[in-house]
């Protein structure tokens, strides 16, 4: 069921702005000779000049937004955003999550209304969606029915409507929450991350799906290091290469791919103090920021026990600092530079 993902390949452009139009100047040969090793992308919050220029010249070609499902709401409003990033000449993908309560309330009616949901985005042209996320922790679902089975059906009735709706939208399973506290907390509340891919695995999620989706923000040493984290020498979720052997192993036996839903490095460089529950990345630099993002692409684009078919750095511009960190995961960041840019597009072959 592989489906390769092609991402747009961006070589010397130059941007004109007129109204709000992009009109856009390419050297055909450059663009058939500079690509990144796999297809990247970026999580934005606005999708203004500043994040469209950062991303396109670090080579990147697909934007990523996140949608709450809200049962009842029309999903036209996202057609704005699917053809704001079609005619910046990115691709787009959409990871939808609804709300605990209204999945725990909802019912076989809640999940067929979230399909249709998914559907209507298919139809407006979204070129891929993340179906859920966390699902094997009770922060995204029901507490004690947490279960590959059950995610299984909700993808099921998901690809249904995606396909019938746009067979050429990619569907990504749900990022799981990288974790091995399973133990210490019971499974009616969290599974380890390993073992919820063999389940899914095992309930045949690869007929509902064309990449398997994979979360990785929480690392503060070098992605080739596979040992060395404070917070857990043994821990394997911890390291960027072992979390993706988590992933590999559980569907060695399938012919499906990876791809890295969100993959970010935090550094509190240019604001100040992280809060309490961040100090972990108190002392990565901008510049590991940086260098490590680049470095994990190489490692994706090589990575031999399953394809990596694409890859959405987290994140191009978020703003928020305080309680939340998120604004240190930007690789724009407080001055208006972007190291990670350089990086990143130094990949460009």
């Amino acid at each position: 069921m592989r489906r390769v993902l092609l991402g747009l390949t961006l070589g010397v452009m130059l941007g004109v702005l007129a109204g709000s139009a992009i009109v856009w100047l390419v050297n055909e040969e450059d663009i058939a000779r500079q690509r990144l090793p796999l297809p990247v992308g970026g999580h934005v919050l606005h999708f203004d000049e500043a994040a469209t220029e950062a991303m396109r010249s670090a080579g990147m070609t697909w934007i990523k937004w996140n949608l709450p499902f809200i049962p009842g709401e029309d999903a036209s409003a996202a057609q704005g955003q699917i053809e704001v990033a079609r005619e910046a000449r990115f691709k787009t993908l959409l990871k939808v999550r609804g709300q605990l309560n209204d999945l725990s309330d909802g019912g076989e009616a809640y999940l067929d209304a979230y399909a249709a949901y998914l559907g209507d985005l298919a139809a407006w042209g979204a070129d891929a969606i993340e179906v859920w996320s966390d699902m094997n922790t009770d922060r995204s679902w029901t507490q004690g029915q947490i279960h590959p089975d059950h995610y299984a059906e909700m993808l099921r009735r998901a690809h249904a409507a995606i396909r019938a709706a746009n067979p050429d939208t990619l569907i990504i399973t749900g990022a799981l929450l990288p974790t091995t506290a399973e133990k210490a907390f019971g499974q009616a509340r969290v599974w380890n991350d390993d073992r919820y891919y063999r389940g899914m695995a095992k309930a045949g999620i690869a007929d509902y799906a064309d990449c398997i989706g994979l979360s990785y923000v929480h690392g503060m040493l070098p992605p080739s290091q596979q040992a060395g984290d404070l917070r857990g020498e043994n821990d394997p979720t911890r390291y960027f290469t072992t979390l993706l052997d988590r992933a590999a192993f559980a569907f060695r036996e399938e012919d499906i791919p990876i791809c890295l839903t969100e993959l970010g490095y935090l550094s509190p460089e240019g604001y100040g103090q992280l809060p309490l529950w961040y100090q972990w990345a108190a002392h990565t630099s901008v510049t590991e920021q940086a260098a490590w993002l680049s470095q994990a692409i190489e490692i994706a684009a090589d990575y031999s026990r399953s394809p990596v078919d694409l890859l959405i750095v987290w994140s191009i511009d978020s703003e928020q600092y305080e309680p939340d960190a998120q604004a240190g995961y930007a690789i724009i960041r407080p001055d208006g530079s972007c190291p990670a840019c350089q990086s990143i597009a130094s990949l460009m072959r």
